[in-house]
């Protein structure tokens, strides 16, 4: 009777939601939904704010094609430092604190595009920008302290599928946010472009305010109130970085998620490039690739739950690899079609199916470590940006001998190969892809 009275939605034993409601603000498990993604979601604008610009910026910066390519490095690169940091400090401090600290931090770097004049300055820009992407293990973190076994791969999915929008929705704003600072203000090309990244900068600024402001780390109350036992942070890292589980799941997510950034950095200058189209049009089309996320990996999340409920653990790592590996012989296709209608509609598809796969690979994150789920989440949130910095560095420096397009397909190449680790996967109650239970009530390991 406790839980019915103290909460608007339905909980388990540890006061975690049952049921996923993603139009209520109840709080804390319905609110806390929505901080975790809209916060996320500015740190993805604040991020791809700078590539829907890159034909002014390489222009007035007189940036070469190995420049572009060595800030697209970088700007994953700084994400991998701070997504292995972030799993500890939720760990030790909560979600809340955790992300909303990292925000406030990198919002006026992106504010410092002010100043840039050099492609040096421009690559470091980059590189501390990308911190903000850490957000994601806070929000995948918040979700799964919030959410019961049974709803949180659907939770973990629209959490950070609706966040990942504004990947999309900021290719469609900048240029915009470019042309009428340029056209309505008067103001020249090389002043509207650094003026526009004020809009993601203090829109990131805010959210990281709100959360501070409105946000709860558990069900029960804030993280330091709740978590009064002395936490061995050691132990608890050693206990997640030797679970070879979350080895294997941040190399698969290095290849659907990580893959999903590379096109975010490269897909409108592919666009640009390739098929002749203007700026607007190629930030309309790299939009439609991140406005996938809304569907695609709440989808993944809601097909990981459904083949748990079925078929275990077992259920969850086979519809992992169907997905990812379609994804793969997609990405595989979009670069050799030679038609930007047919482009499009490939790249449309891709972006359904890699995505997916984001979405049931959280659904199987949880399941991996009780004890060190912050580890295991920033294991594999970092294993998304190592995804990206090795495929933008093989096949996307502009020092490759490859084109964009025999690059993309090669990148479709890497992600049905390294897919194939998930048959080594195997829990102790909920078995793998070829052995195990079929039962659901299987639990996260120590």
């Amino acid at each position: 009777m406790e839980s019915t009275i103290k909460f608007s939605i339905a909980v388990d034993s540890d006061h975690r939601a049952t049921e996923f409601r993603p139009f209520s603000i109840s709080s804390p498990h319905m609110r806390a939904f929505h901080l975790a993604w809209l916060s996320l979601f500015s740190c993805f604008f604040s991020t791809f704010a700078i590539p829907p610009l890159l034909p002014i910026i390489r222009e007035d910066l007189h940036l070469s094609p190995s420049d572009v390519g060595t800030a697209g490095i970088a700007a994953f690169a700084g994400s991998i430092i701070s997504r292995l940091a972030m799993g500890p400090a939720c760990d030790l401090f909560g979600p809340r604190l955790a992300s909303a600290t990292l925000s406030l931090v990198t919002a006026p770097i992106l504010l410092s595009a002010a100043f840039i004049s050099s492609p040096l300055s421009f690559i470091l820009l980059r590189f501390f920008v990308g911190f903000s992407l850490a957000n994601f293990v806070a929000n995948q973190f918040w979700m799964s302290s919030m959410f019961s076994g049974c709803t949180v791969g659907l939770a973990n999915g629209v959490a950070a599928g609706w966040a990942n929008v504004g990947s999309g929705l900021t290719q469609l704003l900048m240029p915009i946010i470019f042309s009428i600072l340029n056209t309505n203000f008067n103001l020249t090309q090389s002043a509207s472009w650094r003026f526009a990244f004020v809009v993601p900068a203090v829109f990131q600024a805010a959210m990281a305010l709100l959360v501070l402001a409105y946000g709860q780390d558990l069900p029960d109350g804030k993280f330091k109130t709740i978590k009064k036992e002395e936490k061995d942070s050691f132990g608890l890292f050693l206990n997640g970085i030797t679970n070879y589980r979350g080895w294997v799941l941040g190399l698969t997510y290095g290849f659907c998620f990580g893959v999903e950034l590379t096109m975010d950095n490269i897909i409108a200058e592919y666009f640009y490039d390739r098929f002749g189209v203007n700026m607007e049009t190629a930030g309309v089309i790299a939009a439609s690739f991140g406005f996938a996320n809304w569907v695609s990996r709440p989808t993944g999340g809601v097909v990981s739950d459904e083949l748990g409920r079925r078929f275990g653990m077992k259920g969850r790592l086979w519809g992992l690899w169907v997905v990812q590996t379609v994804a793969g012989l997609l990405c595989l296709w979009l670069g050799r079609v030679n038609s930007l209608w047919g482009s499009i509609v490939v790249m449309c598809g891709f972006s359904f199916f890699v995505q997916a796969a984001s979405g049931l690979t959280f659904g199987v994150v949880p399941f991996v470590s009780k004890r060190s789920m912050g580890v295991i989440s920033g294991m594999t949130g970092s294993g998304g940006t190592v995804g990206a910095v090795v495929t933008q560095l093989l096949l996307f420096s502009g020092d490759t001998k490859f084109s964009t397009q025999t690059g993309i397909s090669l990148m479709g190449v890497m992600m049905i190969v390294s897919t194939l680790s998930l048959t080594t996967i195997y829990f102790r109650d909920g078995g793998g892809m070829f052995c195990g239970s079929s039962d659901y009530d299987y639990q996260p390991l120590a």
